[in-house]
């Protein structure tokens, strides 16, 4: 059976067949007297871009596959690139002196990855990788810093990125310290099901543990109190959503917070 065609690539397909000016963009080609998109993104940041922004930020974006481990930013480096992923998840990992790591926070398409926290800053305090596999778009630091200096609309998009992100990592602060550690991985399952399509999670146990700073047993303990409980059914690498809405009562207070999480 073949495979079904990852939808960048079907975007620079369009892109070459609809360049006329020899540039290859989506943004050149007239439909009925009348100037499509640069593109259709299910990057939220992106798909809120008036068309005149998304079609200057299109001259600057490449598109790429990004598999799991693939590295978006590296603790102690500066940020080369920020990335808008259109699948996948991304986690921001903390790392302990003695090289403990915890995750603090998830990224998907609902913005961009990492957080832009600054553009210009000389090292980033956190490592931030793919958790699991997708495609996106990157475009260079100095680029974004130019595209934004003139553009306090992008600017404020994004300030309210950070905000919900910001949020985020606040109640991950507060679940680690007063919730057990089942309740914990529904959270944390349910913030990846919020950016991922379909019912399926493609993740280890061992990387879960890494996540939520536990050990490898206690990731499995808890992922068979959800499976007792009918709410997911766990197998090697691979963890499937069997009921959202009972899920989300199982973790309560740890996954509700208006305004911040949900699937839409």
């Amino acid at each position: 059976m073949q495979s079904a065609i990852p939808a960048f690539i079907i975007l620079r397909r369009a892109e070459r067949i609809c360049g006329a000016d020899g540039r290859e963009t989506v943004s050149s080609c007239q439909t009925k007297g009348r100037v499509m998109r640069a593109f259709e993104s299910e990057n939220l940041i992106l798909s809120q871009l008036a068309d005149p922004e998304l079609m200057a930020l299109e001259r600057m974006l490449e598109p790429l596959l990004l598999p799991r481990d693939f590295e978006l930013a590296h603790l102690g480096m500066p940020v080369s690139h920020y990335y808008f992923l259109e699948t996948g998840i991304a986690s921001m990992v903390a790392t302990s002196p003695e090289g403990r790591k915890a995750e603090i926070g998830v990224l998907g398409r609902d913005g961009m990855s990492p957080p832009p926290l600054t553009v210009d800053a000389e090292q980033f305090s956190f490592d931030v990788m793919m958790q699991v596999g997708g495609h996106g778009r990157r475009v260079e630091a100095g680029a974004l810093a130019c595209f934004l200096a003139d553009r306090p609309t992008v600017r404020r998009l994004l300030l309210r990125f950070l905000h919900s992100f910001f949020a985020q990592v606040a109640n991950t602060a507060l679940s680690n310290a007063v919730h057990k550690i089942d309740v914990r991985l529904a959270r944390w399952l349910l913030l990846c099901h919020d950016r991922l399509d379909g019912e399926e999670i493609e993740i280890t146990h061992e990387y879960m543990a890494t996540m939520l700073g536990v050990r490898r047993s206690s990731v499995t303990d808890a992922l068979h109190i959800l499976e007792g409980e009918h709410l997911i059914y766990s197998t090697r690498g691979l963890v499937i959503i069997r009921n959202r809405a009972s899920l989300e009562a199982f973790a309560a207070d740890a996954y509700d917070v208006p305004g911040i999480t949900g699937r839409s």
